[in-house]
This record gives structure tokens, sequence and C-alpha cells, in this order.
């Protein structure tokens, strides 16, 4: 009997969905040429609701036409399988009912051989739950996985899919958005890039747009040198920061250049604020899950403020890259790493391994099939990586401590 295969993307989106789907597609067209292969619709929400779509041979035969999507041609959510309470709150499953039985009972329904989410930590870890209670449950079901998120931050994956992309999207924003500075005098523009627990994200940004710069023409001796569209601090959860010495720093450095580009991780400033909501008794409004919501606590306006008066800044403008960036299709070296994973996965999942296809550090970063209980979010970023260090050397930062615990 024709396997049936199924594939739910979930969380936030990456520059990866789409394409991991053709990729997949296109390893099955060649491995598994009479399975049926179906997509619930907007991840566990739809697993939960019984929504789904079965492929039509037009995408099987045009999977190559994902590899230039961005987005999830199935759409995603961010549902947690063991929230009841969130669950139910949502209408996603009915009183009494626990989630986990919901989506086990949907999939043996549907008589789901196996099933590939493509997703960060959280959706992996939900299917490894979902992969555990079908085993106690006597439903053999393979669930293989695949490590989608732009913040590069799961354990133990050397290189999540990408984040590659996100960060060159990313440094290509800022290119345009750099422009602004010749707009006025003395001007502060803060270019927050997303990033909770890691700044690998804001640190290959900041990388890539500085490398970017060798590209252009510089005319010193109008507006157009290169001083003035170069970054000139970066800032991580992963370092520690006198910011006092910063703040002196970055006061000089507007005396000399009529500006001050920033590029901040979310993370650095959640970390920052937290800190001082703490130290004045207030109290850190968070999320269903305890994290600090960062839409409410705002860290690149807060750090505006902080830098406007300090550094004598006259206009301040804060721009945020997340949604361009992590919108867009992959480029071709994300698109080369999605390809080996999702091949690796599709082999994975007709052998009957369940895990994460993905780079693992462990193994000399060759790509395995990862355990389930491995995989787990919050990796931070490395800080004594050398391209970094030759990134602060250029902007004139000193690194810091780094960070242990978060």
């Amino acid at each position: 009997m024709a396997k049936r295969i199924a594939f739910l993307t979930a969380g936030g989106i990456a520059p990866c969905l789409s394409s991991s789907i053709g990729a997949l597609v296109e390893r099955y067209n060649d491995l598994a040429p009479d399975a049926e292969l179906i997509g619930y619709l907007n991840g566990y929400r739809g697993l939960l609701l019984g929504k789904s779509v079965t492929f039509p041979n037009s995408l099987r035969k045009n999977h190559a036409t994902l590899y230039r999507s961005g987005g999830s041609i199935i759409g995603n959510s961010r549902v947690k399988l063991t929230n009841v309470k969130d669950c139910l709150k949502r209408g996603l499953v009915q009183p009494g009912e626990t989630p986990l039985q919901v989506a086990a009972e949907r999939l043996r329904n549907d008589r789901i051989d196996i099933l590939h989410t493509i997703g960060g930590d959280d959706t992996n870890t939900t299917a490894a739950d979902l992969a555990a209670y079908l085993e106690h449950n006597g439903y053999d079901l393979t669930v293989v996985g695949l490590p989608k998120t732009v913040d590069n931050d799961v354990r133990p994956i050397r290189q999540t899919l990408g984040a590659w992309t996100a960060a060159e999207q990313g440094a290509l924003f800022f290119r345009n958005i750099a422009n602004e500075n010749t707009t006025s005098a003395r001007q502060l523009i803060i270019h927050e890039v997303m990033g909770r627990h890691c700044g690998w994200l804001a640190a290959a940004t900041a990388h890539d747009y500085h490398h970017g710069l060798d590209e252009f023409p510089w005319f010193p001796e109008l507006l157009l040198g290169r001083e003035r569209w170069d970054i000139d601090a970066v800032f991580l959860p992963e370092m520690d920061m006198d910011f006092d010495a910063e703040c002196h720093r970055l006061r000089e450095r507007m005396d000399e250049t009529d500006k001050v580009h920033v590029f901040l991780s979310e993370g650095a400033g959640i970390e920052t604020i937290v800190r001082e909501y703490e130290a004045n008794g207030k109290e850190v409004p968070r999320d269903a899950f305890n994290h600090p919501r960062i839409d409410d606590l705002n860290p690149g306006q807060w750090f505006a403020s902080q830098l406007k008066e300090r550094i004598q800044a006259e206009k301040v403008l804060v721009q945020k890259s997340g949604y361009f960036a992590r919108s867009a299709a992959p480029n071709q070296k994300d698109l080369e790493l999605i390809k080996q994973s999702a091949f690796a996965a599709a082999e994975y999942a007709l052998n009957g391994q369940s895990g994460v296809a993905g780079q693992d550090e462990t193994a000399g970063n060759a790509m395995s099939c990862i355990a389930f209980p491995r995989i787990a979010g919050g990796k931070p970023f490395d800080i004594d990586e050398p391209w970094f260090n030759e990134l602060l050397k250029d902007i004139g930062q000193a690194k810091g401590s780094k960070v242990v615990a978060h």
C-alpha cells in the first residue's frame, strides 16, 4: 500500500518553509513516487481542526517553483499541544479533550505513515511529544522534523534553515535605511533585529552589511564617505556592556561622523530592560510561555530613549527588519542546506527513523537524524567567532565578557 506522508509548518515564518516542502517533494518523487502527500493547513492548528489538502500532481511536477517562494504554502500557527488551556480557549479542542489525543486520532484517522514538521525548537519538541504519545498508544508513526529559525539558536544544530538568508536580507534592508542619515544632522538610527535569546542574527546581519559596503565607491569630499554609512555598535545578549562607556564612545562617534548606527539584537534590549524593571520593583509583562513580551517592552525604543540625550542626537529612528528578512525566499547558500537537510529527512523517514534532520555539532557538524529529546532552543551565539571579533575591531567596539546563563 502506498504511504501517506503529511507535512506541517509552524511558528514564525522563515526563508525556508515553502522551499523545504519543495525539496521533500522532490526527494519523494524519486524515492516514493506512489506516495500520497498531504499538507495540514496552518500547522498544528490544522491538525487539530482536521484541515488538510492533498498535494496535486501539478505541485509534484513543479516542485522547483517552491525554491523561489517565501512564506509557507500551507500556512503557519503557534500552537502548543501540551497547553490544554490555550487550545481550549482558542476553540481548537472541545471541553474534556486533550490536544495530543485529538492530534493523534486525526493522524490515525487520516492513515498517516510519516509526518514532517518544519519549525523551530517549539515545533519539534511538540512533534516529540506527539511521537511519544502515539508510540505509547500503539500507533506506529515516523516523525522527522526540519530545523527552521532565523535566530540560529537550536541545540545541537550548527546552522538552522533560513538564517543565512535572513541575515542577508536584514543587511539589504539597512542599506536603504542608512540613507536616512542624510536627512538631518546628528542622527541616531537603531536597527532592531530578531533574536530573543541569541545574538547570531544581529551579528551576522551586521557582518553582511559592514562587508557589503566594500562594493560601493565612496566620495568622502561630499556626504558619501564610508564612515557615515558604517556601523558604530552591535549590542547582543551574549555581551556584557558598560553602558556609560559605550555612550561616551558613541558620543565621540557622533561628533566625528554626524550619525550613529546601532545594530540591536532584541534579546540584548530585553535583558537590559528586565533588569531595570526588576531593580525598580516593576512587574515584567510576560506571555503564556513566561517569556518577557518583546512588543510591550519595545527594546528599540527603550535604547533610543536612553541614547538620545547621552549622545546628543537631534533625530532618532528605530527600524525593524524582522518581517522583511524572514519573509524572503532562500538564497543559494540556504537552498543548498535546505535540499541537503530535506533529502536526508525523507530518507530517514522511509527508514523509520524519527528525529530532526540537521547538522549535529556533537558529530562534527555531519548531517544526522538527531533524537527529539536532544533538541532545545536558546543556544547562545559564540561571540569568540573570528568573523565577529574582526567586525568589532573594524568598528572600534570592545567585546565585553561572555554571558554564560540566560
